[in-house]
């Protein structure tokens, strides 16, 4: 009696703890945050709906707040408030984290959303532009344009947004040619776990500089990115070719064939592909970024004989962007929330699939139970620039991937399957090379895998644990898979 009279008496003193700290934590946030609307806590009306706002709705998560800063003064308050009072902070800046880690991806903590954060100016002499990290990837494509027809590499999907894009890599159809978004990145100004707010680059606080370029989430809050710009591309050729149905034999004979003429090393780098498997079709879309004439000088087609193709030419790039973004959309909703798995896995030139392994791959996809309809696998062409780094130069550590897989399964009417969850992890684990390190592309968080730390930031672990150690050892901004403090 007296053992449970102890436990119940520690038990009430845990539970008047919690409740000092997160009236604690209120009180702090309500001083820090004054306008209207700036704050938001559990209980309040529409708090899930709208203030938190969950992209994959198969994760639920409840903040202990939801924070809208205005200047990178407020992030800083908002960081000591969640620090003093012993609550983890996540920065949320479009919010498409597959493993809502922008979130914070466990209940309990404290989220900035930088959706304020929407500066932008424009250097004319050095075309660096500087771009606020709430700036949604859509409006960094025009912002830029107005600004005197640049351009940046980024994803296609417009409501992403760049605070999260641009620190995790940032991939897309231009990136071949001019690198990932975080490539493009020049200088940053950050909010570190102490509430300090500094300046980050080649020169200043270098060791910031590497984590926010690739693990940011786990380091800091990027409130502004000064970028580097390219002019925008000119005439460009947006080619789709599909395969209907056919046999599995087939099926994979041209996977076989695609892969075969992604990876040759002397393969133009104006040309970006990506090859994608449904439930009843193959499509393999891309862009060429060049004249209608170099473009079937190319013969693209004569690479995948019995596919139907059609291609368009495209002179407006904000034409160009806005076709990408209606493909994103329907891939994966767009901006729209639901019920998602999602897997990632790479290759490089080394340790490419060989014929048996599609074979074995092919004969999986057509024979499994998937679960649902509503399933798709990509195969997107890298290497080009992004091969041309270092892997110790930024915490990107995946500098040698040639093609990257995303496996999706959707599950419109409620909670993702048992059954969607094991056909995807039968994907990944027969194309998985034994041999070789399991990498994952940190943009595309699967909650589900282990060591996911390893996985997404590979042999630049180590280095990205020690600054982990010096600049946040409390390690006030986390999340499931962020990396840890080295002690």
């Amino acid at each position: 009696m007296a053992a449970l009279r102890n436990l119940l008496v520690a038990a009430s003193v845990a539970s008047v703890a919690v409740a000092s700290g997160s009236d604690s934590l209120k009180s702090c946030l309500r001083y820090a945050l004054t306008d209207s609307g700036s704050v938001a806590f559990p209980g309040d009306l529409f708090y899930q709906q709208v203030d938190v706002n969950r992209y994959n709705l198969n994760i639920p998560v409840t903040p202990a707040a939801v924070t809208f800063p205005t200047s990178s003064q407020q992030v800083a308050a908002v960081v000591k408030c969640a620090a003093d009072n012993e609550y983890p902070v996540q920065a949320k800046s479009g919010g498409h984290s597959y493993g809502n880690y922008g979130l914070g991806g466990t209940d309990g903590t404290v989220v900035v959303d930088l959706k304020h954060l929407q500066q932008f100016s424009m250097d004319s002499t050095t075309w660096i532009a500087t771009i606020g990290s709430g700036t949604l990837l859509g409006d960094v494509t025009q912002r830029l344009h107005d600004a005197g027809g640049r351009a940046m590499s980024h994803g296609t999907c417009p409501q992403v947004g760049s605070g999260g894009h641009f620190t995790i890599g940032g991939l897309g159809p231009t990136s071949r040619q001019f690198g990932a978004a975080l490539d493009h990145i020049v200088e940053a100004e950050v909010v570190l776990a102490n509430s300090s707010i500094v300046t980050a680059s080649d020169t200043q606080n270098q060791d910031v500089f590497f984590a926010i370029k690739g693990a940011a989430s786990g380091f800091g809050i990027v409130t502004e990115f000064k970028v580097r710009t390219e002019p925008e591309p000119g005439t460009a050729v947006k080619y789709e070719y599909t395969f209907k149905v056919g046999s599995t034999q087939e099926r994979a004979d041209l996977f076989k064939q695609w892969q075969a003429y992604v990876s040759n090393p002397n393969l133009t780098r104006k040309l970006a592909s990506t090859l994608t498997v449904l439930e009843d079709s193959m499509v393999i879309t891309g862009t060429f970024f060049g004249t209608e004439e170099e473009y079937n000088a190319l013969d693209i087609g004569s690479q995948w004989p019995g596919v139907n193709g059609s291609a368009i030419v495209f002179q407006d790039w904000l034409g160009l962007v806005g076709n990408w973004a209606e493909e994103a959309a329907l891939q994966l909703g767009g901006g729209v929330p639901s019920n998602f798995y999602s897997k990632s896995t790479a290759w490089t030139p080394s340790n490419l699939m060989n014929s048996d392994t599609i074979d074995k791959m092919f004969e999986y996809i057509d024979n499994a139970d998937k679960g649902t309809l509503a399933w798709f696998i990509l195969f997107d062409f890298q290497g080009g620039y992004t091969n041309d780094i270092p892997t110790d130069a930024t915490a990107y550590a995946h500098r040698d991937v040639l093609i990257w897989l995303q496996s999706y399964s959707i599950n419109l009417l409620g909670s993702v399957t048992q059954t969607q969850i094991n056909f995807l992890d039968e994907v990944n684990s027969l194309v998985t090379n034994d041999g070789a390190p399991y990498s994952a592309y940190p943009g595309y968080v699967d909650p589900l895998m282990e060591h996911g730390p390893e996985a997404y930031w590979g042999a630049n672990l180590p280095r990205l644990q020690q600054i982990k150690e010096e600049i946040d050892p409390q390690n006030v901004f986390r999340n499931p898979q962020s990396p840890s403090p080295a002690n």
